[in-house]
C-alpha cells in the first residue's frame, strides 16, 4: 500500500531553520548561569505531592544534609518534591537551582529557588542536558513519568558509557520496590539487562546515606562536568 505524504509547507521548513537558533539560545543560557554552581547534585520527584506527604520532608532533609557538604542542589524548579528540595538546599545556605518548564502541573517557580540560578526552558532536552552536565549524583524521590523517564535515561547514558558512572539513588523504598522487583525478574530474567547493571541503583530511605556516598563518590573522582 503506497502512502502519500502532503509536500511540507515552505513556512514549515522557515520556521524549523529558527527554531535551531532558539534552541541554541537555551543552551547558551543554560551553560552560562550553571557554570559557576560548582558540583551538583539533581534531585527529581513528584509535583503533585504535597506538603503533607511523608515524602517532602525526605526531600527536604536529603536535600540539607547533601547541601551541608558543598553540594549545589539542582531540582526542575516546580512544586512537590523540587520545592522541598529547593528548601532544603536553602536551609542549609547552598545554591539552590530550579530549571523550570512550562507544564500544566508546574504553574510557577517554587520560591526556595535563588534567583541567579531560576532558568526557564521550552524544550524538555535541553534541560535534561543541563540536569547530568551539572550533576555529581541524581536523586529520585518518589515521582511519576517524568520523574522515570529521567531516570531511565541517566541509566541508559550509563549504561552505554555516553557519560561517566556517577551515584543514583532511590529514596523512599516502599515506593520503589516494586518498580525494583519487576527489574530484578522480569529483565533480569530475560536477559534484556545484565546483573551488573542493578550496581547502577541504590534504594535507602537515609538521608545521611545518600549525602555521604555522594560525597565519597566526588572525592574519589574529581570530576566536574558529563560530556
Amino acid at each position: 500500500m503506497n502512502i502519500n505524504f502532503p509536500a511540507p509547507d515552505s513556512n514549515d521548513l522557515t520556521s524549523d531553520s529558527w527554531r535551531i537558533f532558539r534552541i541554541i539560545s537555551e543552551f547558551v543560557d543554560g551553560f552560562e548561569t550553571m557554570t559557576d554552581l560548582g558540583p551538583s547534585v539533581s534531585i527529581f520527584g513528584s509535583a503533585r505531592l504535597k506538603q503533607d506527604s511523608p515524602y517532602y520532608q525526605m526531600g527536604v532533609e536529603v536535600s540539607k544534609r547533601i547541601a551541608a557538604k558543598g553540594f549545589a542542589i539542582i531540582t526542575g524548579g516546580g512544586p512537590g518534591m523540587m520545592e522541598a528540595a529547593n528548601k532544603g538546599a536553602q536551609e542549609a545556605n547552598g545554591s539552590s537551582c530550579g530549571l523550570n518548564i512550562d507544564l500544566p502541573m508546574e504553574y510557577a517557580a517554587n520560591p526556595y529557588i535563588d534567583q541567579k540560578y531560576c532558568l526557564y526552558f521550552r524544550y524538555f532536552f535541553v534541560r535534561k542536558v543541563m540536569f547530568i552536565r551539572y550533576a555529581q549524583g541524581y536523586v529520585f524521590l518518589p515521582g511519576g513519568y517524568g520523574t522515570m523517564d529521567e531516570l531511565f535515561e541517566a541509566l541508559t547514558l550509563i549504561q552505554t558509557h555516553k557519560i561517566r558512572a556517577f551515584p543514583i539513588y532511590l529514596m523512599g523504598s516502599s515506593y520503589w520496590s516494586g518498580m525494583m522487583d519487576w527489574i530484578k525478574t522480569t529483565l533480569i530474567e530475560h536477559e534484556t539487562i545484565s546483573p551488573e547493571d542493578l550496581l547502577m541503583i541504590q534504594i535507602t530511605d537515609d538521608p545521611e546515606e545518600v549525602a555521604h556516598g555522594i560525597e565519597r563518590h566526588y572525592q574519589r573522582h574529581r570530576v566536574q562536568k558529563n560530556f
